[in-house]
């Protein structure tokens, strides 16, 4: 069928995950073998939606990919928007979903959307929803209604802001949230029916140093300071907490993070999955108020995988000083 001048442009990327997966005949497990051109095989009513320009940028599962990749990605994107796209999307694995999609709406410029969708179900398995998926992410993809949302995820037919998506799930079909508030809208027939208006929206620059490092840790119970005691030496030039409850830790991690944080920016997150991080109720050392004299920066509602990627754009692009004012509450 020849496509209609007057359709609109929809720049498509795979970088590999599950959607692309099929059974390996040597040892039975799923790897990455469709490319991007081979997904779009089984969805024929998109090239009837859109011109398609499509593009294999990797066969990865998703906990391999890494920030140089991602600007890497990033740059191809914007590439896109810039030659006339009306939207991008990316197909990924669903591991690290959720860290990705935040890594790219701190940096997306453009009112035109760009929307990550993956799947849960290799394209071996009976009832396998990465067709569904795609689908559902080009109608979103293609609406009016989602220009100046920055980076949204598609799935399940739900449409998810990328600073409030969380993977909750290993292997359910509903294994994407929005803890605490919920998706930002739907499909419904083939048709994105967001819930609010945008909101106002903020960029970073893309970062000038890609060398630094980042660490994440979690608190637990009867947990030593070797690791904490260790940054310094290491290298690190940041450090995220998922503390307990509201935002805690350790009488021994309050102490040995006093003496961290005159020289390192660090940010207490909670690691329960739901809620915010408390400001002003906890008095006992460890609690939130002892850690905020002591220098810490309190997480609000992002969780520690999203602080330690805001974290690490932030030190790249030399704005670490302007924390407190990306950390929502």
């Amino acid at each position: 069928m020849t496509e209609s001048p007057q359709l609109p442009r929809l720049s498509i990327a795979s970088l590999g995950g599950t959607v692309s997966m099929q059974v390996d005949t040597v040892d039975g497990g799923v790897t990455p073998t469709l490319d991007c051109e081979k997904q779009l095989s089984l969805l024929p009513a998109l090239r009837q939606m859109a011109h398609l320009e499509v593009a294999t940028l990797g066969m990865l599962p998703s906990a391999s990919l890494g920030f140089v990749t991602l600007l890497e990605v990033l740059a191809w994107a914007r590439g896109q928007v810039e030659r006339g796209a009306q939207a991008v999307m990316l197909t990924q694995g669903t591991d690290t979903l959720e860290e990705t999609a935040y890594f790219f709406d701190l940096l997306w410029p453009f009112d035109a959307p760009l929307v990550l969708t993956g799947a849960m179900r290799s394209a071996s398995q009976p009832g396998c929803d990465g067709p569904a998926n795609l689908l559902a992410a080009a109608q979103v993809a293609l609406a009016q209604a989602s220009q100046g949302r920055g980076v949204l995820v598609v799935i399940n037919d739900q449409i998810h802001s990328a600073a409030k998506v969380r993977k909750v799930a290993s292997l359910a079909m509903s294994a994407f949230e929005s803890p605490g508030s919920g998706p930002v809208g739907e499909v419904v027939e083939g048709v994105a029916r967001y819930h609010l208006q945008p909101s106002p929206r903020e960029v970073l620059p893309l970062p000038h140093r890609l060398d630094h490092r980042v660490a994440l840790l979690e608190a637990c119970l009867d947990a030593d300071t070797a690791l904490l005691q260790a940054l310094p030496a290491l290298g690190y030039e940041g450090l995220v907490i998922a503390g307990f409850g509201a935002g805690h830790v350790s009488g021994a991690w309050s102490e040995m993070l006093g003496q961290l944080t005159p020289g390192l920016p660090a940010i207490m997150a909670t690691r329960t999955g739901r809620g915010p991080t408390a400001l002003a109720t906890y008095g006992f050392v460890g609690g939130e108020i002892d850690l905020q004299k002591k220098g810490l920066h309190m997480a609000g509602q992002l969780c520690p995988r999203k602080c330690r990627v805001l974290l690490w754009l932030l030190i790249g692009s030399g704005r670490q000083a302007l924390l407190p004012t990306w950390l929502p509450r």
